[in-house]
């Protein structure tokens, strides 16, 4: 019993399903089912049921999830403690991020960095994609989190992880009933979605572009739970990441996987400017990235990127 095998646990009880989970733990689906395989064999008991569509803990999973937590929150506590009293930091460090991007906890990160660099002031900024990548290339921020690798120049970019698309319907939808949608299913259709300085709204042109189908959008929107409610209204269809249509906002929706070929994947990343390392915060923010079991790749900076997996339950 390990702590990459207690955040395996963490990560499959909350996200009750492989693909997401893996994808949260950095591990590839195979690697993840292994591990609690693993576990469950140590115990000497299961720890999840498992079935085609969801994942549930069994009673023994329910006993050991607040064990896994506090092991877990323990071990970053002792780890931060010793970096803090270790190292003196100071400066500030000017941290942007789009709103609900997923894959990264980006109030949790900036509380953890907080404490353990007390000394440093955090400027955040939230804003679109494109926005945020033309403030980094201009000096005016250090670092951001994103969802695009466009215009990025000399920028250096580390994918943090990436996830499926999916099609959100409104309840009673006719193309309600399809296990899966094909490009010219959604021709005619009106849709909602994000304003185009948001990385979702190119990313999904781009794919109906190339599809061959045209798209016609009319409702914009800034904020993930209006698309949502409007979807849930009847107004529209939306083509969201996986992690938007799991929010309980979306639990009346109906959720249906996008067309094999052709599927963009959601992909996050941190893109930053040259630093000097002796003295910017910037790199120890991307430290704690790399120590994140969310995002295990970052400590790859610009060189490597996680694997896409498929949107299925692992057994």
């Amino acid at each position: 019993m390990d702590l990459r095998q207690m955040a395996h646990v963490v990560a499959l009880s909350e996200e009750r399903q492989f693909t997401r989970a893996a994808a949260l733990s950095g591990v590839s689906q195979s690697g993840l089912s292994a591990s609690i395989r693993s576990l469950e064999d140590e115990l000497g008991t299961a720890l999840f049921t498992r079935t085609t569509r969801r994942v549930e803990p069994t009673e023994a999973g329910h006993a050991l999830l607040p064990h896994a937590r506090s092991m877990l929150e323990q071990a970053t506590a002792a780890r931060d403690a010793v970096v803090q009293a270790s190292r003196e930091l100071s400066g500030t460090l000017r941290l942007g991020a789009e709103q609900c991007l997923g894959l990264v906890d980006v109030g949790a990160l900036l509380e953890r960095f907080h404490r353990r660099y007390p000394q440093v002031q955090i400027e955040f900024t939230q804003d679109g994609s494109h926005a945020l990548v033309a403030q980094v290339r201009e000096g005016a921020l250090d670092v951001a989190l994103v969802a695009t690798s466009d215009h990025l120049g000399a920028l250096v970019q580390t994918e943090l992880g990436r996830e499926p698309l999916v099609v959100l319907l409104p309840p009673g939808h006719p193309l309600a009933g399809h296990s899966r949608l094909g490009w010219r299913d959604l021709a005619g259709e009106e849709f909602i979605d994000f304003h185009p300085s948001w990385a979702l709204r190119p990313l999904n042109d781009t794919a109906f572009a190339a599809a061959g189908v045209h798209r016609r959008v009319g409702l914009s929107v800034n904020d993930v739970h209006t698309l949502l409610d409007l979807v849930d209204r009847g107004l529209g269809v939306a083509v969201v990441p996986l992690h938007v249509a799991a929010k309980p906002q979306a639990r009346r929706l109906i959720r249906v996987p996008l067309p094999e070929q052709g599927a963009p994947d959601w992909v996050v990343s941190v893109v930053a400017a040259p630093w000097d390392r002796a003295t910017s915060p910037a790199p120890h923010l991307l430290e704690l990235l790399a120590d994140s079991p969310a995002c295990a790749g970052a400590d790859q900076a610009g060189r490597s990127a996680v694997a896409t997996e498929d949107d299925r339950v692992s057994r």
